[in-house]
């Protein structure tokens, strides 16, 4: 049988990008690294990145993890609950800002698997900090990652965790605001879209709450509606709408504001005359539909704040949790209300 010879190309290693760069070992770590204890003048680390990119040199990661002590990894559990385009803005300049501070970013994606069985999955891969999104995991789950290496957790829900750093979403306050700005336009009995939707109960019945508290001691009432993300609900929800009474609606967010309106209108009702509808995230669309939707504008904390509290708690991993509360919520007032 005849011999068939196969060549590896070799790999590049950090001593050909030191040569090719007339630098040592050394400064092409520093460089490469990110290190900032460390004087490199620009031009320095220009020939490095350029002699890096022709030798197409990646430094190891798993090398570099040991150097250190831990790993540079943030893992990001993909939020099993549906997500818009605000939440997925916010995610993006997380992401960012934590490539900018030399972590390496991963999402994983916990089909199936929810709370402190997600944290064990979680743990296997040794992240340096984990960014827990909605609710679920516990302070066992905190205690499993912490001993497998994390030097930080953060929950980014309603709830504190034992244990972990945590970023609470006030979603009572977007209901307060919705109430309080149909009450003020003569609106009495508010009906609240409570979505169909897996995992969204821990967002919307704060909301719900919300409302009800904007309204408290006034006589007005709010009821909550379920409603599943389609056209088929949303239109038998509006052929109910004239025997339910109700004058306003707040409906959860932007996008299932538009599919009842929409439905609303096809039964004949008029928006704002017959119905105010308020929704919320303040998406440009809203702004596209006749009428203008009105809507909760929401301020989701920044990106490059969140990262600086992953950075911070990386480099002192016995320091106390901090607790920042966030989401501030201002009502932007249009044509539907």
């Amino acid at each position: 049988m005849p011999t068939v010879m196969v060549q590896i190309p070799n790999t590049p290693t950090s001593a050909d990008v030191a040569r090719l760069a007339g630098v040592s070992r050394a400064t092409v770590s520093y460089v490469l690294n990110n290190a900032s204890a460390v004087r490199i003048s620009e031009a320095t680390r220009r020939r490095v990145h350029e002699a890096a990119r022709e030798l197409g040199y990646v430094p190891h990661a798993a090398a570099r993890s040991l150097r250190a002590g831990h790993s540079r990894m943030v893992l990001m559990p993909a939020p099993a609950i549906p997500v818009g385009p605000l939440y997925s803005g916010f995610l993006n300049e997380l992401q960012w800002a934590l490539g900018r501070l030399d972590y390496t970013v991963v999402q994983y994606g916990s089909v199936g698997l929810h709370g402190d069985e997600a944290a064990r999955a979680w743990a296997e891969l040794r992240p340096v900090a984990v960014l827990v999104p909605g609710a679920g995991l516990g302070p066992q789950g905190v205690a499993v990652l912490k001993r497998s290496g994390a030097r930080a957790v953060v929950t980014l829900g309603p709830d504190r965790v034992e244990g972990a750093h945590a970023v609470l979403m006030d979603h009572d306050a977007v209901g307060r605001c919705a109430g309080a700005h149909l009450y003020a336009r003569g609106r009495r009995r508010i009906g609240v879209v409570m979505p169909e939707e897996p995992g969204l109960e821990i967002y919307s019945r704060p909301r719900l709450a919300g409302v009800r508290e904007a309204l408290r001691g006034t006589g007005a009432t709010a009821t909550g509606l379920p409603l599943a993300p389609t056209e088929e609900a949303a239109a038998e929800l509006a052929a109910r709408w004239p025997e339910s009474g109700l004058d306003a609606v707040f409906a959860y967010n932007d996008e299932y504001a538009m599919l009842l309106m929409r439905a609303l209108q096809d039964e004949g009702l008029r928006v704002p005359e017959d119905v105010a509808v308020i929704g919320a995230d303040d998406l440009m669309l809203g702004r596209l539909l006749r009428p203008r939707l009105s809507t909760v504008h929401i301020e989701l904390p920044s990106g490059r704040d969140l990262a600086g509290l992953v950075d911070r708690a990386v480099r002192d991993p016995g320091g106390e949790p901090e607790v920042h509360t966030v989401l501030g919520a201002t009502v932007v007032q249009r044509e539907s209300s």
